[in-house]
């Protein structure tokens, strides 16, 4: 016959409710040392402890339980219970161990040693899945597996909290600090995982407090001394390039800028600013190039900064990348439509590409934009010369079309009331002149004959008579 079981039916549970019955109301003895009344006081003490949350206070009670009776089994099983929640795994899995050895197959003790070992694999894992870089996968063991089975692992939550600022889940790391800081205010580490959240949101004032109380607790604490002295010198730079920035002081302002980016490059949510800072100080000091890229770094950081996509427009104008400066500048326009400081920016954007695609006489002459009129003169007359289509007689079709070209950027240029308007940007089309117009023509009206008419008479330089200069 079954011992679990007599012929009229099991006996498992009526076993059970007599053994329960005998552990709780049985007077706990020892009949080595007569001590039993004390290591039951102590075991009574460990309850109360752990129902305020006392761990450490339940503890001591349950070493002194097992000093005045170490035979007393729950007592290695409650303290091993303990252990695991806290995750002090090796000490845990030894009571479980130690109970068993006492009291061999208790099943729900097996499960619980069976966790014990699951929540130690899953706590390596995610150690070594963090130290990877794999923070998914990470939290993913710590949530679902460590904190399960062993909820008060200090470990396993300062863990957690590394991987939220991993994940840039600052609130939530700020959240899980101040629970653990809750339990206990004096927590160094949680401390510092706090500050950094802080740090990170750009919240430096409430950052600095969180750095300055783990360094009073603890002058020497080579984390918190590295955060804290990162941040103040990260805030003394910011404010040293501001100042040269107030001051008219472009260059040092634009070194300064340079000095804050270097100390932390992962800290966006303060670096967006120092780039905008810079982007600026690069556009006034006309290096387009650098500014465009520093406007650029700002704008993968907050694809929405209206004040950057206006500054890298500033830039591209410098750069004369025209089209590409109005499409950022509408960007910003359709952001902010009220913004009439936007506004004038595009139009000048637009007026600025409108230009790039007209002729430009000035290269067509081959001159500087400063060029004084006898040097336009002087430029028109050569290329005349040059490109006469009687003197080109084996590619006459191109020496007309340049020809054409040359007479009428020295018809703009050479005319200081055409010239002042062309540089203005105004269409210089719309007063009749341009290439297929119906003003200006190099070419009589049998395309053979050329007169040119100048202030003074003749040809530029002298040639011809006073009444013109002829190429028959």
């Amino acid at each position: 016959m079954d011992f679990w079981s007599s012929g009229t039916g099991p006996i498992f549970p009526l076993f059970i409710f007599v053994l329960t019955s005998q552990i709780l109301f049985q007077p706990l003895t020892s009949a080595q040392d007569g001590k039993s009344g004390a290591a039951a006081d102590f075991f009574k003490r460990s309850s109360e402890n752990i129902q305020a949350k006392h761990y450490g206070e339940a503890l001591d009670n349950l070493n002194a339980a097992l000093e005045a009776d170490p035979a007393f089994s729950e007592v290695y099983r409650r303290r091993a219970s303990v252990l695991r929640q806290l995750c002090r795994f090796e000490e845990s899995e030894r009571d479980y161990k130690k109970f068993m050895e006492l009291k061999p197959g208790v099943q729900s003790v097996e499960k619980e040693l069976s966790q014990l070992l699951q929540a130690r694999s899953a706590f390596d894992t995610a150690v070594n899945l963090f130290d990877s870089g794999d923070f998914s996968k990470a939290s993913e063991f710590v949530d679902k597996i460590v904190l399960v089975f062993s909820p008060l692992c200090l470990k396993a939550k300062l863990l957690k909290v590394k991987l939220l600022l991993a994940a840039k889940d600052y609130s939530g790391a700020i959240s899980e600090t101040g629970y653990m800081l809750k339990e206990e205010e004096n927590n160094l580490d949680a401390l510092l995982l706090r500050g950094r959240a802080y740090y990170y949101l750009a919240d430096h004032d409430v950052a600095m407090r969180h750095f300055q109380k783990g360094l009073r607790l603890d002058p020497e604490h080579t984390e918190l001394k590295k955060a804290y002295f990162g941040l103040k010198n990260l805030l003394k730079k910011t404010k040293s390039a501001e100042d040269n920035v107030n001051k008219g002081k472009l260059r040092l302002a634009a070194e300064d800028f340079k000095g804050a980016l270097a100390i932390d490059p992962n800290h966006n949510a303060h670096n967006v600013h120092l780039y905008l800072g810079l982007c600026k100080v690069l556009v006034t000091l006309g290096r387009g190039k650098d500014a465009l890229n520093t406007c650029t770094e700002a704008l993968n950081i907050d694809e929405e900064l209206i004040e950057a996509l206006v500054q890298r427009g500033e830039a591209k104008l410098l750069t004369e990348e025209w089209e590409g400066a109005v499409e950022d500048l509408k960007a910003a326009a359709q952001k902010s439509p009220q913004d009439m400081n936007v506004r004038e920016v595009l139009m000048k954007a637009e007026r600025a590409l409108k230009m790039s695609k007209r002729k430009d006489w000035y290269k067509i002459l081959g001159i500087s934009k400063t060029a004084s009129i006898a040097e336009v003169k002087r430029a028109y007359k050569k290329l005349a010369l040059q490109w006469h289509p009687d003197k080109n007689v084996d590619n006459r079709e191109e020496a007309e079309a340049k020809f054409r070209e040359i007479a009428a950027a020295y018809e703009v240029l050479g005319d200081d009331d055409k010239r002042v308007r062309y540089d203005r940007g105004e269409d210089i089309e719309d007063m009749g002149m341009g290439m297929g117009g119906g003003g200006f023509n190099p070419f009589g009206a049998g395309g053979q004959q050329f007169t040119f008419h100048f202030e003074g008479g003749g040809f530029p330089g002298g040639f011809g008579g006073p009444g013109g200069f002829h190429f028959g």
